[in-house]
């Protein structure tokens, strides 16, 4: 290219030289001189009016012919064009293969700008969400999807965890939606039809929760039989009392069993949390740590920590219900001589109830599974200590209604920290227990 401009100069000196050369016999050097650069100044913009047509009108042709810079210019401008046109060519291949695959897709998938606007949609999306390319196309994807949990969903920027809602043109249709950022700022919706799984879940609910109410009768039927039998252990045989003994046992346990599968049943079939009352944390935690203690039969050391002023919004029964789970588990599996923390401390800008020890420890592979029904760490230990398997799975479903998180860190052998986080809406000033107006 520098050897290009040299001879351009080259070019621009010769005219300026001739034409100075030829008016200099007649006295108009200077008038040769403005000749000479008018015809250089002429060929230029011939070259720029041939670049122009060729740009303008025939884009796709070969470049015009030219010599010099002017032709290195035309071949390179021309060679830049090929390689664009194959890489939209390649762009738009690609681009149909991906929205042949979508349409191919039973999911509804919808591309949404930097704005939340709709871009493109498959078939499956028109099907499930209603979707009509001649209205739709650019509108914002709330002004469809106008269910308060999807447009706080979508807001949020949290896509961790799936929202389930109905499909706004079917109510008898469940959708599971997924977000996904991608780009510069821009989204992908999927929503995927989980109707059977809906329906075949809620069948497994109304079982268990039938299932478990009928059996309530005749376990108290059998208990109080028992019972009568205990107080009469020293009129019957030995060996027979001591079988009375067990089976006590054991129908108390599947009555803990029974009662909180029909607890969990409730809280998965009831989202509401409509029975909020201002409750004080250092008064929960306290009767909790009573309670811990009885069962503990002063085997532990436990103890109350309230470093948040700040009181909670919530049930007061559920709330003590998932403390006494956490605090009870901290118990059974601590290990003797533990020491248990129940703490109110703030956290962000909310605050966080949490069960400390200083116990053997949880493996961290088993952390993911623990909120799990029924899932035990160790089968054997948790049967001996006479635990459900259910009290994890209660807490995190009471920590849903009340629109807080359950975090686990442990370690073997460095104790556990159960830690249920909630919101600074659940927060409110310290005060008496007493129903919301």
């Amino acid at each position: 290219m520098g050897r290009l401009w040299r001879r351009e100069w080259w070019r621009l000196g010769a005219l300026v030289g001739a034409g100075a050369l030829v008016g200099w016999p007649f006295g108009f050097s200077g008038t040769g001189i403005a000749v000479g650069l008018a015809l250089y100044l002429f060929y230029q913009l011939r070259q720029l009016h041939a670049l122009q047509e060729w740009l303008t009108h025939h884009p796709h042709d070969e470049p015009p012919s030219a010599s010099g810079l002017w032709g290195e210019l035309f071949d390179r401008l021309y060679r830049y064009q090929k390689g664009q046109r194959l890489t939209q060519r390649r762009l738009r291949d690609t681009l149909s293969r991906i929205q042949e695959s979508s349409e191919a897709m039973r999911d509804s998938v919808v591309m949404l700008d930097r704005h939340g606007d709709m871009e493109w949609w498959n078939s499956a999306a028109e099907r499930m969400l209603g979707l009509k390319p001649a209205h739709d196309r650019g509108q914002h994807i709330t002004n469809l999807m106008r269910d308060p949990s999807f447009v706080d969903y979508f807001h949020a920027r949290d896509y961790r965890e799936p929202l389930t809602l109905c499909s706004p043109i079917d109510e008898n249709l469940i959708l599971q939606f997924q977000i996904t950022l991608y780009g510069d700022d821009e989204r992908l919706v999927m929503a995927r039809d989980i109707t059977r799984l809906h329906r075949l879940e809620q069948m497994r609910r109304d079982f268990v929760a039938n299932v478990s109410h009928e059996l309530r009768t005749p376990l108290t039927v059998l208990a109080g039989y028992l019972e009568t039998y205990g107080d009469m252990a020293e009129m019957l045989p030995e060996r027979l009392g001591r079988g009375i003994g067990q089976m006590q046992s054991q129908t108390k346990r599947m009555q803990n069993l029974v009662n909180d599968l029909l607890l969990l049943s409730r809280l998965e079939n009831d989202q509401g949390g409509h029975d909020d009352i201002r409750i004080d944390p250092t008064s929960l935690l306290e009767a909790v740590r009573r309670d811990a203690e009885a069962l503990s039969e002063g085997h532990h050391q436990l103890e109350v920590a309230v470093e948040e002023p700040r009181g909670l919004l919530g049930s007061e029964k559920e709330l003590h219900s998932t403390v006494s789970n956490l605090a009870f588990n901290a118990v059974r599996y601590a290990g003797e001589g533990s020491r248990i923390v129940l703490r109110w401390r703030p956290w962000g800008d909310g605050a966080c109830l949490e069960v400390e020890d200083d116990g053997e420890g949880i493996d961290p592979l088993h952390i993911p599974r623990l909120t799990e029904r029924f899932y035990r760490v160790d089968k054997g230990r948790s049967t001996a200590t006479g635990g459900t398997g259910l009290g994890l799975a209660i807490v995190k479903h009471v920590l849903l209604r009340h629109d807080a998180q359950l975090e686990i860190d442990s370690r073997l052998g460095e104790g556990a920290t159960f830690r249920c986080i909630f919101p600074a809406a659940r927060l409110t000033d310290a005060a008496p227990a007493s129903r919301r107006a």
